[in-house]
């Protein structure tokens, strides 16, 4: 009894699936990693919010030093007695809490909560930037970091290395598929031939 050749068998799709799966993971993880590390402050400016980094004690402890504060655009006019607003002053932004807005003469009189007295200067409407929607402690100085272009430009490189990946991924799966359908497709012809040897065999051994 002759015994079946391993060339006699269909071709098993083997391993080799593992250096593919751990591309798609990695870049995966970056495109993650990136993608949350952005959120706070890709999400926030699409809504319409500006997003500043609390440098100073005055608002303490409601804002501490190192929060980060999400602020609205809002009208002046609308700011009501006791809101967090943020403000332009000499060049820099501020954030205090609204004492009083006067309508008439177009002014808000601030305070920041750790300070002793109202701050000696109102703010004119021109210069008010919005009201305090939210914050975060300890958030500024996270959101510091991204906000420098070198960041930035490791965020693109992570992203594109991210994409490289699963792009590598994807074709070293594509050529194990090709490789396993070639084999498949030469064990096939090799059958056909076997079978067709075969069949002329029985044909000259029945004349």
């Amino acid at each position: 009894m002759a015994n079946r050749t391993s060339s006699s068998r269909r071709p098993i799709k083997k391993g080799g699936m593992l250096i593919p799966a751990l591309c798609n993971i990695i870049g995966t993880l970056l495109l993650i990693a990136v993608i949350a590390t952005s959120i706070p402050l890709a999400i926030p400016t699409l809504l319409g919010y500006e997003i500043y980094n609390v440098t100073s004690g005055s608002m303490e402890p409601e804002l501490p030093v190192g929060s980060v504060i999400y602020v609205e655009h809002v009208k002046p006019e609308s700011i009501k007695e006791g809101e967090i607003i943020a403000f332009y002053s000499g060049g820099s932004v501020i954030t205090h809490r609204a004492v009083e807005n006067y309508l008439f003469e177009g002014k808000i009189s601030t305070k920041g909560d750790a300070n002793p007295r109202v701050d000696f200067n109102d703010v004119p409407y021109a210069d008010v930037i919005g009201v305090v929607k939210y914050h975060f402690p300890y958030l500024g100085n996270y959101l510091m970091i991204y906000s420098h272009q070198l960041t930035k430009v490791y965020l693109i490189v992570l992203a594109f290395c991210g994409v490289m990946f699963n792009v590598l991924a994807g074709r070293m799966r594509a050529h194990s598929e090709e490789k396993f359908r070639v084999q498949v497709e030469q064990w096939e012809r090799r059958q056909a031939a076997r079978s067709r040897a075969e069949m002329e065999q029985i044909r000259k051994q029945s004349r």
